[in-house]
């Protein structure tokens, strides 16, 4: 058997320093904004996204890798020895998991695993399945192990508008006008199950930073099933202080061993819009 790599998609939010310590390798995401393609966080970024809706008015589109653009990104890591393992995007969302499955079967040596999650929830299994190729498991094994994983990533994130999933037709213009008259913050949780959806849980009210406590309170407070090796606070271009202060409030509530903060891809940015920023852990 070939030494063992790990694929991902890029929107597994890993950021480029843990993308280069566990050496993943990401395909890209194409974006389509006015007329134009993109590669997600290569050519384009979330801040261009938002300054496009605010002075055009204008969303981009988002588009998982094609079973073409999978085989090409395959076959050379498949041609320099390695057995691939593709931790792919949540399969309930995109199709582009399929895509990894028949460019897999085709190309050969490609071994694949449904992450059912999204973001850094998506990140935090390809991170176990780096860590599992490093400690010399099989890619069958590792693909087994991150599927008993699938259920116990718990992601969620706090949106503080609905404005961008109103213009993506996610919500109605109702909805969106109530909660921002009602100062309602709403949390969009994953289910991860058959392949992952996307559902609006608990709804805070009052101003982002008091709805930001109170959301990581109800995430943290009081579990012992939490598993404390990592956690992740992922933003989609929220203010330093915000980040400092969730920080601040999950490391009293949970002594995690490792703290990664990073930042959502072009895909998850233009469905949430800025200052949207979840915690992302796994239970026991």
């Amino acid at each position: 058997m070939g030494k063992v790599i790990i694929s991902a998609d890029s929107t597994c939010d890993i950021g480029p320093e843990l993308q280069k310590r566990y050496n993943v390798q990401l395909i890209n995401w194409r974006i389509l904004l006015d007329g134009k393609e993109y590669m997600d966080n290569v050519t384009i970024f979330p801040d261009d996204l938002y300054r496009a809706w605010r002075e055009r008015g204008i969303l981009p589109k988002s588009t998982g890798a094609t079973s073409e653009e999978y085989k090409r990104h395959f076959k050379p890591l498949v041609e320099q020895g390695y057995e691939v393992v593709h931790v792919g995007f949540g399969s309930g969302i995109s199709c582009s998991y399929q895509n990894a499955v028949q460019a897999a079967k085709e190309v050969g040596h490609v071994t694949t695993v449904d992450s059912q999650n999204l973001s850094s929830g998506y990140g935090m299994l390809v991170l176990a399945a780096a860590e599992m190729a490093e400690e010399g498991l099989s890619p069958e094994q590792i693909c087994q192990r991150v599927e008993l994983l699938c259920p116990r990533a718990h992601t969620s994130f706090l949106l503080d508008t609905l404005e961008f999933m109103r213009a993506g037709g996610r919500c109605s213009t109702i909805a969106s006008f109530g909660a921002s008259l009602l100062k309602l913050k709403p949390c969009i949780e994953v289910e991860n199950q058959d392949g992952a959806h996307m559902h609006v849980g608990k709804k805070y009210r009052g101003n982002m930073e008091h709805c930001l406590i109170e959301y990581v309170h109800n995430k943290l407070e009081g579990r012992d099933d939490i598993d404390l090796r990592r956690a992740f606070i992922t933003h989609s271009g929220s203010p330093d202080s915000d980040i400092k202060m969730v920080l601040k409030e999950v490391k009293k509530l949970a002594k995690f061993k490792e703290i990664y903060i990073t930042r959502t891809n072009c895909t998850i940015s233009t469905h949430c819009g800025p200052r949207t920023l979840g915690v992302v852990f796994l239970t026991k």
